[in-house]
């Protein structure tokens, strides 16, 4: 499988509405950390997930965490 690109080494820290977000796998959406479409014609899809409250998250900047979306300091060895 093709590596994804690393728009950040550090994750994106929001703080997120209730509803539901797909996060950018691929790393070439214009709208880091979330899909733009970009992937369209690669083997990446953009993963979904959902909140049910505000809550502050820290979304992966670098495409390689093991607990994707969230990070999981993966950035830290890379």
């Amino acid at each position: 499988m093709p590596e994804p690109m690393i728009p950040q080494k550090a994750p994106y820290a929001l703080e997120l509405r209730p509803g539901k977000y797909w996060w950018c796998s691929c790393g070439r959406s214009a709208k880091q950390p979330f899909c733009d479409g970009s992937h369209k014609g690669t083997e990446f899809s953009p993963v979904p997930f959902e909140l049910s409250e505000t809550k502050k998250v820290w979304l992966c900047g670098c495409k390689s965490s093991e607990k994707k979306p969230m990070c999981d300091g993966t950035h830290n060895r890379l």
